[in-house]
């Protein structure tokens, strides 16, 4: 072998270990805590227990853990887990009947801060411009106390100014820099969506949806969907659900009703396809659809809350209220049951960690 071809060995032999040490030196990024890449569950509680709580699980649900912020945080959550809402590596868990806002880690539920002043029933809260926007009904018994509080995301401290709105503000969401409030009516019934600059936190103008609007999704092509349950028939002024499509650019809106008699709920949308709860059934529609499906995806079911994500549907059950609840997987290519695991008492929201 000549001087030219043992350089050249010796050589390839020297890339061959730079090439496996800089694999080697490649590591995977460090987890960001404990429960990441899974499912945050809230729980009401027992109505004036102090008992809510949040459960993480898996998404095939194979693993599941209750009580984590407790877990982690050696204290009580609050009393009623009404939504949590997420702010880069926050979670803003909101506590309806402790009129205040935990604040943690998202991914290691250690808690940063809490609000507990300004809120007076509480519900849900969105973020846009920098701030947070919380839903309150105020005081059960008026109709002119409800407004929206603001926080200073940054700080996470409440701004002193807040903004007054029609009755029973309930869910919200941000589209760019503005607002939308769907107004449920609180203990009375509303069919408003109210829009807010939140460049002046001033209201730009209100829609008239359908009666007891109780779901928002962004389509992502300029559409607002909002569904609306109706009035039910226990309020001796029964009327139907309505599922209304918001020209978000100029606030048109074109709606689908339902039959007298149905009340939709838990508005749900994965890959432009809408999903919706009714009388113990899922449909599903496209959202270029202009009428209602006719036959359910599943049946037999009892929700009180629900989502999809990448074809999946997560669901639910609070069983008696009083107990433990269930959650549920559904995969919705074959419309089957994958999983089903124990969680604590009201399951109410499901959030993708």
């Amino acid at each position: 072998m000549n001087t030219k071809k043992i350089a050249l060995l010796f050589l390839s032999v020297a890339l061959l270990f730079t090439s496996c040490s800089n694999d080697d030196d490649v590591n995977p990024p460090a987890p960001l805590g404990d429960y990441e890449n899974g499912i945050l569950i809230s729980h009401e509680g027992n109505f004036g227990q102090g008992n809510a709580s949040v459960s993480f699980a898996s998404y095939d649900l194979a693993t599941v853990e209750n009580n984590i912020f407790s877990s982690v945080n050696s204290s009580p959550l609050g009393d009623t887990a009404q939504s949590i809402a997420f702010r880069g590596d926050l979670a803003y868990i909101v506590l309806n009947v402790s009129n205040s806002i935990e604040i943690v880690n998202r991914y290691t539920f250690e808690s940063v801060a809490t609000i507990n002043t300004g809120l007076n029933n509480p519900r849900f809260i969105a973020f846009a411009n920098g701030k947070g926007y919380v839903t309150n009904w105020g005081d059960g018994g008026v109709a002119t106390d409800d407004y929206l509080a603001v926080i200073d995301a940054t700080s996470n401290t409440l701004i002193a100014q807040t903004i007054a709105v029609a009755e029973g503000p309930e869910k919200i969401i941000a589209n760019g820099n503005t607002l939308y409030v769907a107004h449920k009516g609180g203990f009375g019934q509303n069919n408003i969506v109210s829009v807010v600059n939140s460049n002046t936190d001033v209201i730009t103008t209100t829609i008239t949806v359908g009666d007891v609007p109780n779901s928002l999704q962004l389509d992502g092509a300029g559409s607002l969907w909002v569904l609306s349950g109706g009035k039910p028939s226990w309020t001796g002024d029964e009327t139907a659900g309505q599922l209304s499509k918001i020209n978000t650019s100029d606030n048109s809106v074109m709606t689908i009703d339902f039959g007298a008699t149905e009340h939709p709920n838990h508005l749900a949308l994965d890959n432009g396809i809408l999903y919706y709860y009714m009388s113990g059934s899922v449909y599903k529609m496209n959202s270029t659809a202009t009428t209602l499906p006719t036959t359910a995806e599943l049946t037999g079911l009892s929700f009180y809350g629900m989502t999809v994500n990448n074809s999946v549907l997560y669901g639910v059950d609070a069983v008696d209220f009083t107990s433990n609840g269930t959650l549920s997987a559904y995969d919705l290519s074959s419309n089957t049951l994958s999983n089903s695991t124990t969680v604590n008492i009201i399951p109410g929201g499901i959030y993708f960690n």
